[in-house]
């Protein structure tokens, strides 16, 4: 099997491929560069597996939420490479992808969190699964004075994401306490979609196509609010 995954919602960059059973990555912090790097990142994933695009099956990508112009990037050269190739998409969000590297290490539950400017927050509770993680509720924007544990013990939970590090005071104090660990220098990554889709495909999950592929804002103004 060959499959690509590649995200570009946050501050990070990043393309991961899977061909004959191994997985290269690629993943550079790169503020406003995403457009410039990503696709030499696919070639040169391409060059270091020794295959083609034609190989490839199937293609994840990080549909958000996130900025709003990196998330458009990777749903637009997602869906655009996924035409020429004649091969389905799979949606992955950027908030489980957090939640699955902090699984990767303990199968406690995950609060992650994103920055989403503003002075709010995108975050999701997570519990582990056989699939990947679970989410518990829904992902949701708002003041991270408003973010809840959705039923999880704190003192058990792993918090994740640079939303912690912007926000290390407020969420603690939202939620009566801080979690058993945090890990704020976390960004998600595409090697962690390429896992979560694998494992979702693998459970009977199908493909998408590319009107069903679409990004989750969560947000659909960038108005600041009040003004």
């Amino acid at each position: 099997m060959t499959a690509l995954a590649i995200d570009t919602a946050t501050e990070a960059c990043s393309a991961a491929l899977l061909h004959d059973e191994q997985v290269y990555r690629r993943f550079e912090m790169a503020p406003r560069q995403h457009a410039r790097l990503l696709l030499p990142m696919l070639e040169s994933l391409l060059d270091e597996a020794d295959c083609q695009r034609q190989d490839i099956e199937w293609i994840a990508f990080g549909q958000g939420p996130g900025a709003f112009t990196g998330v458009r990037i990777a749903a637009g050269i997602a869906h655009g490479l996924a035409q020429g190739l004649g091969c389905g998409l799979f949606p992955v969000s950027t908030l489980a992808a957090l939640a699955a590297r902090a699984q990767d290490e303990a199968t406690a539950p995950v609060l992650a969190c994103l920055d989403a400017r503003m002075g709010e927050v995108y975050w999701g509770c997570y519990e582990a699964s056989g699939n990947g993680p679970h989410l518990l509720g829904q992902e949701r924007v708002c003041a991270p004075e408003s973010v809840t544990a959705n039923g999880l013990a704190v003192e058990q939970c792993i918090g994740i994401g640079p939303g912690w590090a912007s926000y290390g005071e407020a969420l603690p104090a939202a939620l009566g306490q801080a979690p058993a660990r945090v890990l704020p220098e976390v960004f998600p990554d595409a090697a962690d979609m390429l896992a979560i889709a694998s494992r979702r495909l693998a459970a009977g999950e199908p493909l998408k196509t590319a009107r069903e592929a679409q990004p989750v804002y969560l947000r659909d103004n960038v108005a600041v609010p009040g003004k």
